[in-house]
């Protein structure tokens, strides 16, 4: 068996052991891994996936040196390799500028940590320090003052990092006119967070943020930026039933916006949720595949962020 056909699976567990010779653990300052552990990302020369480290996990993967290693998850045993990561994740430079958060969105540990923000001259030296392994850069950030605030960060940080001439993808808290502003600085793509598959969940799941807000700003940005440079998360296990999170990828697809479905991290006060089956994964994400083509959408273009990265979703056009 080759990852590919595992990636649902491992997805379902989500965690892994190390053994042998030490790798390369990424340390994530947002989300639900914020905090935590950290990750590794490991690869066929295929198919990526990340997985937090957990030495409780049944999955192994053991590490040979040179970033060669083993993942073994029952019976099934694959060779590969620990990808390098920019930041964050392999090839790019994927960065939190603000590390803290005045929401307080149920699945996520960011509000809990003591947050800095990061300086235009941070983050400007961090992408340098990768600059010959990288080939986009991701802002994100956490909203630290206002969401207003935090766009004005986001927009200096930009600025500064245009000099690097490659795709830079932005995924925050939109404001009101922040497409807008986005756009008009050459931006690449951007992603405006639904979370939920439903008003309810989200009213239930994330207190504070306005989801009629978040879906303003990605309908005026696929006006802007066109097809296939829109994103959004919808996390799938919060309680939504199939149905539900069909009828929110159907519309998302009908707007021209690419779902990105992200299987539930049980962390901040969601510790007692399980994270959705392998089965559920691979059916709702065959359900993804066939809205994407039906609308013409292709997310096998994006050119940075999560459906770049593929390493925490079972990607359509990328997995399966």
């Amino acid at each position: 068996m080759n990852l590919r056909l595992l990636k649902p699976k491992l997805l379902e567990t989500g965690t892994a052991r190390l053994t042998g010779d030490l790798c390369e653990i990424e340390q994530s300052h947002a989300g639900p891994g914020a905090g935590g552990a950290g990750s590794v990302f490991f690869s066929d020369g295929e198919t990526r996936i990340r997985l937090s480290v957990d030495e409780e996990s049944p999955v192994e993967i053991r590490c040979f040196g040179n970033d060669l290693a083993e993942l073994k998850s029952g019976d099934i045993c694959i060779s590969g390799f620990i990808e390098p990561v920019g930041w964050h994740c392999p090839k790019q430079a994927y960065i939190t500028i603000s590390e803290g958060c005045i929401f307080g969105c149920r699945f996520c540990n960011v509000p809990k940590q003591k947050g800095r923000i990061k300086s235009p001259d941070l983050i400007e030296r961090m992408v340098d320090a990768v600059a010959d392994r990288i080939e986009c850069i991701s802002l994100t950030s956490g909203v630290m003052g206002s969401p207003k605030e935090d766009e004005k960060r986001v927009i200096e940080v930009i600025k500064r990092l245009q000099r690097f001439e490659i795709p830079i993808g932005v995924s925050i808290y939109p404001a009101e006119g922040t497409p807008e502003r986005l756009f008009e600085l050459g931006v690449s793509e951007v992603k405006f967070n639904l979370e939920t598959a439903t008003e309810n969940l989200f009213k239930e799941i994330c207190p504070g943020p306005e989801r009629e807000e978040i879906w303003e700003a990605l309908n005026r940005s696929v006006e802007l930026f066109g097809k296939n440079r829109v994103f959004s998360n919808v996390i799938l296990g919060l309680g939504e039933t199939d149905e539900e999170m069909k009828s929110c990828i159907r519309e998302l697809c009908r707007m021209g916006i690419i779902p990105v479905i992200r299987p539930l991290t049980p962390s901040g006060s969601l510790l007692d949720y399980k994270r959705p089956s392998a089965e559920r994964i691979l059916k709702i994400s065959e359900f993804l595949k066939e809205e994407l083509v039906k609308n013409g959408l292709d997310n096998s273009r994006a050119l940075t962020m999560c459906t770049k990265c593929t390493g925490c979703d079972l990607v359509p056009g990328r997995d399966l």
